[in-house]
């Protein structure tokens, strides 16, 4: 949206991820990032911390899920999403009190001193966004490379589209009677 704040957090979970469930049986994460300046102090030579920034977050349906199976305390995480600010009544009793949070648009683990391993799932409304195959089959991984991570097989064309075209999309093919090695019409 046009007037969202958007920001970025690279930080360390504080615990890990909540995930729960509303009475819908809607599924809903949260968890908090802790966020540490480091300064160099040239008189001294030495790092320093800053006043640290922790923040709640939270995601909800399936990405709730992925979160809650795939991050844990201690993690160093990048994430992104919009600042909302919501005011509850607590449970207990009492005033009401108002609370900024971060609604998660993305987020992963951070890999300058990790490794990590992707592993897609299929989307459940049978969409074919973020590389299952034709109608929305996953696409078969190749065996791993002695030790590496296992490569995307991109056989099917890129990014989940068959190659070849489907019945009425223009773009699926070259006209007949030309082909790529053809000389430009200028």
């Amino acid at each position: 949206m046009a007037n969202d704040t958007i920001i970025t957090v690279v930080g360390n979970l504080t615990a890990d991820p909540n995930l729960r469930f509303t009475n819908t049986g809607t599924a809903v994460v949260d968890f908090t990032v802790a966020s540490t300046p480091r300064t160099f102090d040239r008189q001294s030579g030495q790092w320093k911390d800053g006043e640290t920034l922790f923040l709640r977050c939270s995601a909800w349906r399936e990405y709730a899920e992925n979160i809650a199976e795939s991050l844990g305390k201690g993690m160093r995480v990048i994430v992104q999403g919009r600042l909302v600010q919501r005011s509850y009544t607590p449970r207990e009793g009492g005033e009401q009190r108002t609370v900024v949070e971060l609604q998660v648009d993305e987020v992963g683990p951070a890999l300058r001193y990790a490794k990590a391993q992707v592993t897609r799932t299929p989307r459940q409304d049978g969409g074919n966004y973020g590389g299952g195959g034709p109608q929305g089959a996953p696409r078969q991984q190749a065996p791993a490379q002695q030790g590496g991570p296992a490569q995307a097989d991109y056989s099917q064309g890129g990014y989940g589209a068959p190659t070849g075209g489907q019945e009425g999309d223009p773009w699926g093919a070259a006209p007949a009677g030309s082909s790529f090695d053809d000389a430009p019409p200028f």
